[in-house]
């Protein structure tokens, strides 16, 4: 037997290690979690999330090619419902549905004009929308979109204030390379800022906060345990991003595979992240609604 640093060995040990509590970090407090149902066959597989100011209204993408919106309900501070439920497809430049090769949406951001930005993968791009019933409009290529790796590329999506994209792939390509950022002002990409990779998660969502803050989701799994969720939060400045903060680490097996996030100001003044789990459209798994409050 080998005595070297062992992955495997190592998870064992965090997961008999950790406390029954939903947060490993301090930064962040658990609310509360939903299990979301709909009787329609395209609902599920959801992959990203966007919310209005106030918390309520929301809007998601599937891996089906399909945009979701609503309004999520809570009562004292909890999440118990979901209404104003309404599926719409997502279409392609010509106003069609999109076919399953290029419906793979992970990451939707919301511009401050009300323009509609998704990103997909496995045809590696992202495109805009005017309202979700509008036909796509092809946003220019980064030259490195064509080479990122299948079915983990452009799995985040967040905006700024002043309307440029943050674009972040699932995947870096190796252990020890950081996660670019593909920033695009209108006009064109750049990959001047970069995000570093920590340990063996991945990348699945990102937003900016009200606080002007990037929060970066990511995942780890282990079988067969569970997924473990991580949130790191970075300062935003020209020269790069500065201040990491880990504001929320799970214990594995907590959540579902959370894959969206969107960062909002309650009317307390509290920043509260809202998450949403892609079932994969599995018999095993569920769409989950979590919340948590920045302390």
């Amino acid at each position: 037997m080998s005595w070297g640093v062992n992955r495997t060995m190592i998870k064992w040990i965090a997961v008999f290690l950790v406390t029954a509590n939903y947060a490993l970090s301090a930064e962040a407090t658990y609310l509360s979690s939903y299990a979301w149902t709909m009787s329609d066959e395209n609902f599920g597989g959801f992959s990203s999330l966007e919310m209005d100011d106030q918390g309520q209204g929301f809007m998601t993408t599937s891996d089906h090619g399909y945009f979701l919106s609503g309004k999520i309900n809570r009562q004292n501070g909890k999440i118990v419902s979901v209404s104003n439920q309404k599926l719409a497809p997502i279409n392609n430049p010509k106003g069609a549905l999109v076919d399953e090769l290029n419906g793979d949406a992970e990451g939707i951001a919301i511009g401050p004009n009300g323009k509609i930005f998704v990103s997909f993968e496995r045809n590696h791009r992202v495109w805009s929308y005017t309202e979700t019933n509008s036909a796509a409009h092809k946003l220019p290529k980064h030259a490195d979109f064509d080479t990122l790796q299948y079915n983990s590329s452009l799995e985040a999506l967040a905006i700024d204030n002043n309307g440029w994209l943050y674009a972040v792939p699932e995947r870096s390509g190796k252990m020890n390379r950081p996660f670019p950022i593909y920033r695009f002002n209108g006009t064109r990409w750049d990959k001047r800022l970069s995000i570093p990779r920590r340990g063996t998660f991945l990348v699945t969502g990102a937003d900016i906060g009200p606080d002007g803050k990037l929060y970066l989701l990511e995942r780890d799994y282990f079988i067969p345990i569970g997924i473990a969720t991580r949130v790191r939060s970075f300062g935003i400045t020209k020269s790069g991003l500065i201040d990491e903060q880990v504001v929320l680490l799970t214990n594995y097996g907590a959540h579902d595979n959370l894959e969206g996030i969107s960062v909002w100001q309650d009317d307390r003044k509290h920043i509260r992240i809202t998450l949403i789990s892609d079932d994969n459209f599995s018999f095993f798994q569920h769409t989950e609604l979590v919340e948590y409050v920045i302390n």
